[in-house]
């Protein structure tokens, strides 16, 4: 009894992360550019300076037409970057305008489409050291580190979703820097980029509208852009809404034939 005992033992420890099994002795070291006791993680005796920091409290949503009118900015991708858009193109177009996935249809989209859905609103919360953007859509959250933390090496970093974002404020405006975004996603639809995609994010409020912000977008990739690709969205303030739960993955299910029997694609 004691042999079984023992192997069911093991084999918990084998499923379980090392980090959990540690538990509280686990400790992570300072962030790159940072010292033991500085960030964050640190935020005692630092809210105060929020109240210095612009008001962007309530829930945003991007504006239709915000971008002053005619076809919307489109980035110029070059070599097999601009081959496989090329291809995704002909594609969609023998098939009926249908897209094929390569992922779930419940997995969100990612940095930097996720900024730009004017479907599903955004909020942004100030704690000392990090801004934090709650998104709708997908029930996603993004982090931007305002501690004075560096990027670690890009080889380093395990690509994401929403890539590794620092930020910056001058005066009212948040600069952000983010690297790091998995190259499996898109900068628009069935538009590639590589692992080198870098996106700089001015954010602020309107000068003529207090209820308006402005997100200046600039991206850059030597590999699969011929130029900087830039692009404006504006988000209209609701000072009292809510953001309501997203679950997609609770219908993300295989179609079922006339029959009632399951298909797969």
């Amino acid at each position: 009894m004691l042999r079984y005992a023992s192997l069911a033992a093991i084999a918990l420890a084998v499923a379980v992360p090392a980090s959990a099994q540690l538990g509280a002795a686990t400790k992570s070291p300072p962030p790159e550019g940072l010292s033991e006791g500085e960030g964050a993680g640190y935020a005692k005796g630092k809210y105060a300076e929020l109240d210095a920091l612009p008001d962007w409290g309530g829930i945003w949503f991007v504006q239709f037409g915000g971008s002053g009118g005619g076809p919307p900015a489109v980035p110029k991708l070059k070599g097999e970057y601009a081959e496989r858009y090329q291809a995704w193109r002909a594609e969609v177009t023998a098939n009926d305008g249908v897209v094929r996935r390569a992922r779930s249809n419940c997995s969100a989209p990612g940095m930097p489409r996720i900024m730009r859905l004017a479907q599903y609103p955004y909020e942004f919360l100030f704690t000392p050291g990090r801004v934090t953007i709650n998104q709708e859509a997908w029930m996603q959250t993004r982090t931007i580190w305002t501690d004075g933390r560096e990027h670690p090496p890009l080889e380093e970093l395990d690509p994401t979703f929403m890539g590794h974002s620092i930020g910056h404020w001058e005066g009212e405006v948040l600069v952000v820097d983010t690297i790091g975004i998995s190259d499996a996603l898109e900068i628009d639809t069935g538009m590639p980029h590589s692992a080198g995609f870098r996106l700089t994010e001015r954010i602020h409020l309107d000068s003529a509208d207090p209820d308006v912000l402005v997100n200046e977008m600039l991206m850059v990739d030597p590999e699969a852009l011929e130029e900087t690709f830039s692009v404006t969205v504006r988000y209209r303030r609701d000072r009292n809404g809510a953001l309501i739960e997203f679950q997609c993955s609770e219908n993300d299910r295989n179609p079922v034939d006339e029959d009632g029997n399951t298909l797969y694609q």
